[in-house]
């Protein structure tokens, strides 16, 4: 039987149109017959909850604190002032360690890079997978010992009568021990280093692993030296996970207080020692005030890293 065009349109807009939305349906119409949809949200709801009560709610409180007007105590007043910022900016000091900071965080993220990405390159590209994480294990294993014993233990290395000391005096190279390491910006350097290279190293691993094999050996058929197929194949595809190495390392250590405290002293100081000294003192507007400093760089850096990956500069190595 002949079927006319309307009847042909009446057709196509129901078979268009879907089910009705009800159980097994979400709201937007789009199905859900195993429920997975409404169990990821059930699962996902106490992280969720948690990550609202103990870090959305504090660093609320956080700002909130930034905009009282400089006082010491604990009481908080209804009334919100740009003082604190004010004084802040006004504040010389301030500008020295923040700037001393951000250069001490960028050196440790830049050689943590460095002394990183051959310990992943090693284990993602030479290592047999049999043992690549196993050896990855190996090199994580002085981090399950405590950070505050590892930091002590460099201080003995580093001290006037540590290890370093003994042995530039054995070499001949100095004749008593100098004070050129510990608390020292340099002493807070090298231990940041060492307690963030091991991190630096796991999403350069995870991205060279990723890399699909075939396109080393493309390059290598196409003539390209080991070094030559390095530069301009593996490389520019690991960049994202460089990338990410470099804010693992950058941003705690922007807020780092204990290691510059234990190991840098006065001539290490950053503006964590600063944030944590006015807490102590209970001058909680002014130390907000340097804290949320502290974070507006951190996402600025993270901007500016992202806007680099949207524009395709290196995610892919076009």
């Amino acid at each position: 039987m002949a079927t006319s065009g309307s009847d042909l349109g009446k057709i196509a807009q129901s078979e268009g149109a879907g089910p009705e939305p009800g159980f097994g349906t979400s709201a937007r119409g789009e199905k859900d017959p195993t429920g997975r949809r409404r169990f990821g949200l059930i699962v996902a709801a106490l992280p969720a909850l948690w990550l609202v009560l103990f870090l959305v709610v504090p660093l609320g409180i956080l700002i909130a604190w930034s905009f009282q007007a400089p006082s010491i105590g604990v009481k908080f007043r209804g009334e919100f002032s740009l003082s604190s910022y004010q004084l802040a900016l006004d504040t010389t000091q301030y500008w020295t360690v923040l700037w001393k900071t951000c250069m001490t965080a960028l050196v440790v993220a830049m050689l943590s890079i460095l002394l990183g990405y051959p310990i992943a390159y090693v284990l993602a590209v030479i290592t047999t997978p049999k043992r690549r994480y196993a050896l990855m294990l190996i090199a994580l294993l002085p981090f399950l010992t405590s950070y505050l014993l590892r930091i002590y233990a460099w201080r003995l290395l580093l001290g006037r009568e540590g290890l370093i000391n003994r042995a530039l005096e054995l070499l001949g190279i100095t004749e008593s021990s100098v004070n050129f390491f510990l608390f020292t910006r340099i002493a807070v350097v090298i231990v940041l280093v060492y307690v963030w290279t091991p991190w630096a190293a796991l999403p350069i691993f995870v991205r060279l692993e990723q890399i699909d094999a075939s396109l080393r050996e493309a390059s290598a058929d196409l003539g390209a030296t080991p070094w030559r197929g390095f530069r301009r194949v593996v490389f520019p595809l690991s960049l994202s996970g460089v990338l990410a190495a470099f804010f693992f390392v950058f941003i705690p250590t922007l807020g780092d207080f204990a290691t510059a405290d234990l190991v840098g002293g006065s001539g290490g100081i950053m503006l964590g020692n600063l944030v944590d000294g006015l807490l102590r003192a209970l001058s909680y507007p002014s130390g907000a005030v340097l804290a949320v400093l502290l974070m507006l760089i951190a996402l600025a850096f993270m901007f500016i890293g992202g806007r680099f990956i949207r524009g395709g500069m290196w995610s892919d190595g076009r």
